[in-house]
């Protein structure tokens, strides 16, 4: 018979580890609100560079670093997930939806660095005002463009992340059976639907009837930036917060799955 190598088996308190991260997603969320609001637009400091690292609307800031690394974490979350859910007697079907919900948000995370979504949408503007097409090959993506009244990357990207909100609306419900799970699963897709209902809004003109930036500006005399501005912000903010809580529950999903405790296990040295 083999003898066991001795080993160190660590027990992770993850009840604690939800806790702390909950809390700490959340201050580091308000406090880059903050850092924005005094230190940036506040201008606190003359430094330009400062400032811009504080700007929350800037993709080179603290807070679209925070923001992708938070989803990048969420996403290696799920991949431990898939990794359980392999060594269980687990459906194909369920493991599959799990390896869906991990590359989307693996993705999400490389679009969020790379802004993917933003650049096709200038390439699909691009398109739109050449003239140059010997066929009006493009002429049908010109009309699409200009009866969306708002930023175009949601005309081309909105039908895959409404599909991609419903799948996991459906499917984590299910998986998600405990209350508390269910209820950071809800909370999640409001944040991500309100974050991208202000971002639409932010994309019409500012004569369009449903630009409520507009009429917020004209009722409390504010400069257009000051509305904008601090509009990017909440929105900034409410995707950070329904990343927490998705990241959240993808945690407590693991943890649920591992009944006897989560352990680190290393080999010990002589």
């Amino acid at each position: 018979m083999a003898k066991k190598e001795p080993t160190i088996r660590i027990k992770v308190n993850a009840e604690r580890i939800i806790l702390y991260l909950f809390i700490f997603c959340i201050a580091t969320e308000i406090f880059l609100v903050l850092i924005d609001a005094f230190i940036n637009y506040g201008k606190y400091t003359d430094i330009n560079a400062i400032r811009r690292l504080c700007n929350i609307a800037r993709e080179d800031s603290l807070a679209s670093w925070f923001g992708t690394t938070q989803t990048f974490m969420a996403g290696l979350t799920l991949w431990l997930i898939v990794l359980i859910l392999r060594n269980t007697p687990a459906s194909g079907k369920k493991v599959l939806g799990w390896c869906v919900i991990a590359g989307f948000f693996t993705y999400m995370a490389v679009d969020d660095g790379a802004e993917i979504h933003e650049r096709m949408g200038t390439a699909f503007d691009a398109i739109a005002e050449s003239g140059d097409s010997s066929a009006d090959s493009s002429s049908w993506i010109k009309d699409i463009a200009d009866i969306f009244p708002s930023y175009s990357w949601q005309l081309l990207f909105l039908p895959f992340f409404g599909a991609m909100g419903l799948f996991l609306l459906i499917f984590l419900w299910h998986e998600l059976s405990w209350k508390k799970t269910r209820i950071l699963l809800i909370l999640a897709l409001s944040c991500f639907v309100l974050a991208v209902g202000l971002d639409f809004i932010e994309g019409l003109d500012k004569k369009h009837p449903m630009n409520i930036y507009t009429l917020i500006k004209k009722k409390y005399a504010l400069r257009g930036y000051t509305v904008r501005h601090f509009s990017k912000s909440i929105e900034e903010f409410i995707e950070m917060l329904g990343t927490t809580f998705f990241w959240l529950a993808f945690i407590t999903y693991a943890k649920n799955l591992t009944r006897n405790g989560l352990y680190f296990i290393f080999p010990k040295r002589h």
